[in-house]
């Protein structure tokens, strides 16, 4: 059985920290990257949504002018 000194322990605990600290910013940017994605995806849409919006209201114009 090895017995660690208190440099040992605290070195442990800082790399710890550390690896922990970089793991959570990993998940972080993993994370933003899908949101974006998702962001793009809804503009997508909106737009779609807009061009069919634009299109019902040039006909229902043109129904008012008969």
């Amino acid at each position: 059985m090895v017995l660690l000194g208190v440099s040992e322990v605290t070195l442990a605990v800082i790399l710890g920290t550390l690896l922990a600290i970089v793991y959570a910013l990993r998940v972080l940017v993993l994370m933003e990257r899908r949101i974006a994605r998702i962001e793009g995806h809804i503009e997508n849409v909106v737009a779609k949504i807009m061009k069919e919006e634009l299109k019902i209201e040039k006909l229902e114009k043109s129904k008012k002018r008969r």
